[in-house]
């Protein structure tokens, strides 16, 4: 069996997060480099290597978040004078996406003309 299909599982989990890389297979090693969205899924990705009990032996990983990734569920904390069409254009880069902001915040808001400084809104990914 090569290592490849020996660390399955890993490469579709990672294929599965649509993780930027390779997992290739030389000098006896499977080198599994990429970049995903956020720590979740580098972590996921590291438990499904480690379910092989010799992955120590087999594998040499660097699986990183990329930079330029929105953290899933990051905070914005209202400042005077926002909207969350703002808010929008600022965290996400479209102001038209102010109702996303606003859907995954119906528990603190009512209204998305509504939004009072201090209240700490959920800002989803871009």
């Amino acid at each position: 069996m090569n290592l490849r299909d020996k660390y399955n599982h890993a490469i579709q989990t990672a294929k599965g997060f649509h993780m930027q890389g390779a997992a290739e297979e030389r000098d006896g090693k499977l080198y599994f480099k990429g970049v995903v969205q956020n720590q979740d899924e580098v972590n996921e990705i590291w438990t499904a290597i480690k379910t092989v009990p010799d992955w120590r032996n087999d594998v040499v990983a660097e699986v990183t978040i990329d930079p330029n990734a929105k953290a899933a569920g990051s905070t914005y904390t209202v400042k005077a004078g926002d909207t969350l069409s703002k808010i929008a254009k600022d965290q996400l880069g479209d102001a038209n996406a102010y109702m996303k902001i606003f859907d995954v915040n119906k528990s603190i808001l009512s209204d998305p003309d509504k939004i009072k400084p201090g209240q700490v809104l959920t800002i989803p990914k871009a």
